[in-house]
């Protein structure tokens, strides 16, 4: 199972440099939305791999960043998930506080689980807001990714 959350990882984050390339290429064209979206990513990201590791210095969820502070966020985060998934237990449970307070307990492969499905989910949102911008999508299916 570690070895599939890593190639989940690998494509995570290469399709995330993809989408990078297209914003850089394309900042006067790529909408607010776009760009929101992208760092939306990123930020939930790192804030669920600072949980999983007891780490307090997170972003704001909807923080917009520089698309070199996304590049070397997600970076940062693709190699800080490898190294959870190598430290570890798949099943060990991660207690913290939600954001009302209330009381939050889950796997650690549940919450890698959810960074995955809510980046893919937030990536079509991307796509979507490139072709009203008359941008080409990525290809960000995960059976359809090649190393790049």
């Amino acid at each position: 199972m570690k070895t599939f959350f890593k190639e989940l990882f690998e494509y995570n984050h290469g399709v995330n440099q993809q989408l990078l390339e297209v914003l850089r290429a394309h900042t006067d064209q790529a909408s607010e939305k776009a760009i929101k979206l992208y760092c939306h990513i990123l930020n939930g990201h790192l804030i669920w791999n600072n949980r999983i590791a007891a780490r307090d210095a997170a972003p704001d969820i909807w923080e917009v960043h520089t698309i070199q502070q996304c590049q070397d966020m997600d970076k940062t985060s693709y190699a800080h998930t490898l190294s959870i998934i190598d430290d570890y237990d798949l099943n060990d449970i991660i207690r913290h506080a939600k954001i009302k307070g209330k009381p939050f307990s889950k796997k650690v492969s549940e919450i890698l689980f959810h960074i995955i499905n809510h980046s893919t989910y937030h990536r079509a949102q991307i796509a979507t807001e490139f072709r009203l911008s008359g941008l080409q999508p990525v290809m960000t299916d995960f059976i359809f990714y090649e190393k790049i």
